[in-house]
């Protein structure tokens, strides 16, 4: 299993499938649950995109004529439309507004599963979208592991 962070560049290998890792990050601010899922897929075929970056900077600002704010809405934009599964984990102790925002953008797809743990703010919403557009849907972050690794043997050729 390859992760790719950004600012690389979103190179896919023909035939590979490629999972977009969607959830709570709050600017650094919420729990690293990345590692966890990327830990759990060892060992699975595929590329895992992994916006949440190591570092970023205090000097960057979240304003759209940023370039590197800019750069990195727009590899998570790329992602998500490269992706062939995006895995939302919406972390219970975060708001994750932009999390939510991304499962409006995917929720036609087809390629969403959602994890949301009881505790997060707005469950419910999440609840009525994934049911509305037949959206899988686990309670942690172990099914959620086991529910992508499902989807990416189902996809190996």
């Amino acid at each position: 299993m390859r992760v790719l962070t950004p600012p690389e560049p979103v190179v896919l290998h023909p035939g590979e499938h490629a999972v977009f890792l969607a959830g709570s990050i709050d600017m650094g601010g919420a729990v690293e649950w990345q590692g966890e899922l990327i830990a759990a897929l060892a060992g699975a075929a595929g590329v895992l995109l992994n916006p949440r970056r190591a570092h970023w900077p205090a000097a960057w600002t979240t304003d759209a004529s940023s370039p590197e704010f800019r750069g990195q809405v727009g590899w998570e934009l790329a992602g998500m439309e490269r992706a062939h599964t995006i895995a939302f984990h919406f972390a219970p102790a975060s708001r994750a507004p932009i999390t939510l925002l991304e499962l409006g953008l995917a929720a036609r797809t087809g390629k969403a599963i959602v994890c949301c743990p009881d505790g997060f703010w707005r469950k419910g919403n999440v609840e009525v979208v994934c049911a509305t557009y037949g959206i899988p849907m686990v309670a942690d972050l172990a099914a959620l592991a086991a529910a992508v690794r499902a989807r990416l043997a189902a996809a190996a050729p």
